[in-house]
């Protein structure tokens, strides 16, 4: 007799604490004491087929129903009050979003306020102190979303991303324009860092950013007049040659991508095939390689065919994802992200795994996820669409240049039907009866065959 899961405890809690030893020797029945017979079979609850207490059938049926009954009206409540939850922490984001949105917005005024120079420093200083109370309060007031919500997608943070880079801006602007509003304050009345910059005859002794260079060693030797010694990077302290500036870390290349590209085999010209790289690329960075490896190796980590699943599912999001920032701009990566990294989200192939019910700690995985993405909408926003795509791509070309999506999928696909042919299937899943169907599946949409199926192939290794 089947026992579903949903009633176990319910069983657990009408077994007598002290049995007795018919019931131990398999006699009578546990739950009504009666005898066991030829109508009344006995079904072992336990801890072995062979001992423990037992019990008949029609006892298990009643409380499978109880359980059942339970269960479903648990799931009601449970509904129901998940239902009150969302709508109660939307109303707490809404409010939360339009705070951050005034913050924002008074953050962009004061940084434009700061650069024109026509608000007098001690008016700007003012300023700058009630928009920095004014994001303390928004900062500190981010709603928390109840487990019955689970993440909120990504959008919460989004706009306090949004709303930091706003408020550095307008902290440097203010900086600035007080740093020199004291310089100029201090100097004398017959300055002689005029005749040092060379100041035009009508020089009234007031300078801006872009009249004073104090070069690359200075600010050393001034911090060792306060007694502070920082080690340069050579080992020397406060004494470096000046060096010739380096292009920073971001600059990324499309030519040198292309490059890379185009010795893999693709054609970086072509649009669908780039975007089809970029999208394993942005996968792999951002969900399959890294904290994800950490979770597969745990008890209850996922296996290969339920990985494999769910990464074809998110290949197909990030591709639609990349195509659709093309026209509407970096934020159509947000979809994608916050399907990589919702840990409450079922995995695809008919698979029901989930990452929070894996057991293992999810925030680093998460926060890979947040922090990939936003990468990609970086370059994305700073250098245009074709450099970001170009910039996934290219990994993906060189590390996964078989995965399903790029170019030599097929010839993997072929090579693993002609191993698939002479093996013995007769303990595979169904899903792989028919080899015309499994061929058609994997060239198309790997998921379809299901997890079991994918766990079986990835057992025997047939695509290495």
């Amino acid at each position: 007799m089947h026992i579903p899961a949903y009633a176990h405890a319910t069983i657990r809690a009408a077994l007598p604490s002290m049995p007795t030893s018919r019931q131990v020797g398999a006699l009578d029945c546990c739950l009504c004491d009666e005898p066991f017979g030829e109508d009344r079979g006995a079904v072992p609850l336990g801890p072995t087929p062979t001992s423990g207490l037992f019990g008949c059938p029609t006892c298990l049926r009643r409380l499978v129903r109880v359980a059942r009954r339970s269960r479903d009206t648990r799931l009601v409540q449970d509904a129901e009050r998940a239902r009150i939850e969302e709508a109660v922490w939307a109303t707490e984001c809404e409010r939360y979003l339009a705070d951050v949105t005034s913050v924002r917005e008074a953050a962009e005024a004061v940084t434009r306020l700061a650069d024109e120079g026509t608000v007098e420093p001690l008016r700007i200083s003012w300023l700058h102190v009630s928009l920095e109370s004014a994001y303390a309060w928004a900062a500190e007031d981010v709603p928390e979303p109840p487990e019955s919500v689970g993440s909120d997608g990504g959008t919460l943070k989004d706009e306090a991303l949004r709303l930091n880079l706003h408020m550095i801006s307008a902290r440097e602007a203010v900086a600035k324009r007080l740093a020199y509003h004291l310089i100029n304050q201090a100097a004398p009345a017959e300055p002689e860092l005029c005749a040092e910059l060379e100041c035009p005859e009508d020089c009234a002794g007031r300078h801006d950013t872009e009249h004073i260079d104090c070069g690359p060693d200075v600010v050393f030797e001034d911090l060792r007049e306060h007694g502070v010694e920082i080690e340069r990077r050579d080992g020397t302290a406060s004494h470096l040659t000046t060096a010739a500036p380096r292009e920073p870390e971001h600059i990324l290349s499309s030519e040198d991508l292309g490059t890379v590209l185009a010795h893999c085999g693709i054609d970086a010209d072509d649009t669908d095939l780039l975007v089809s790289a970029a999208a394993v690329g942005l996968v792999a960075v951002a969900w399959r390689d890294g904290p994800l490896e950490t979770i597969r190796e745990a008890g209850g980590g996922p296996g290969d065919g339920e990985v494999f699943a769910q990464s074809v599912d998110l290949y197909r999001r990030a591709r639609a994802a990349l195509l659709a920032a093309r026209e509407d701009g970096p934020e159509a990566l947000l979809a994608f992200q916050a399907v990589a990294s919702d840990v409450d989200l079922p995995w695809a192939g008919g698979s029901s795994f989930t990452l929070r019910g894996g057991g293992e700690p999810t925030e680093e995985f998460r926060e890979n996820v947040d922090n990939r993405v936003w990468y990609t909408s970086k370059v994305m926003r700073e250098q245009g669409w074709r450099v970001a795509v170009l910039h996934r791509a290219a990994p993906a070309a060189l590390t996964d240049p078989t995965h399903f999506g790029m170019p030599g999928w097929p010839s993997a696909v072929a090579s693993a039907m002609e191993r698939l042919a002479t093996l013995d299937r007769s303990d595979a899943p169904d899903a792989l009866a028919d080899l015309a169907v499994v061929e058609a599946a994997l060239l198309e949409a790997p998921d379809r065959l299901g997890t079991a199926a994918l766990d079986w192939i990835a057992g025997r290794s047939l695509f290495g």
